[in-house]
């Protein structure tokens, strides 16, 4: 994966097109993320028992497709797509396709 949990990310796709935010959750087996402040939802939940539990109608954020949002670079503050270069020392590191820089 190119996106890793507290990267700021810009949706390029769809409803919420422009807004930024920050990684909360990745689902890797589906392919989703959950970004804070985006693709907000709301549930109608009802009381269930004796547990304590938050009732009403909850606005939560639900998962999008990662290939709808791409890594916000810290140098050039702009979106961009994600490369990798070998370090002299062997490691593995993100860099930022427009300007070059480690993005880590």
């Amino acid at each position: 994966m190119k996106i890793k949990k507290g990267d700021t990310v810009e949706v390029i796709s769809g409803n919420d097109r422009g807004e930024r935010g920050t990684v909360h959750r990745i689902i890797s087996e589906k392919n989703r993320i959950v970004v804070s402040g985006v693709h907000m939802v709301k549930k109608h939940q009802r009381r269930t028992g004796d547990v304590k539990t938050q009732v009403g109608i909850i606005e939560r954020e639900a998962p999008i497709d990662i290939s709808n949002v791409a890594l916000v670079c810290s140098h050039c503050d702009r979106a961009t797509r994600v490369g990798y270069e070998i370090m002299g020392d062997g490691g593995k590191v993100r860099v930022c396709k427009r300007c070059r820089e480690a993005v880590d």
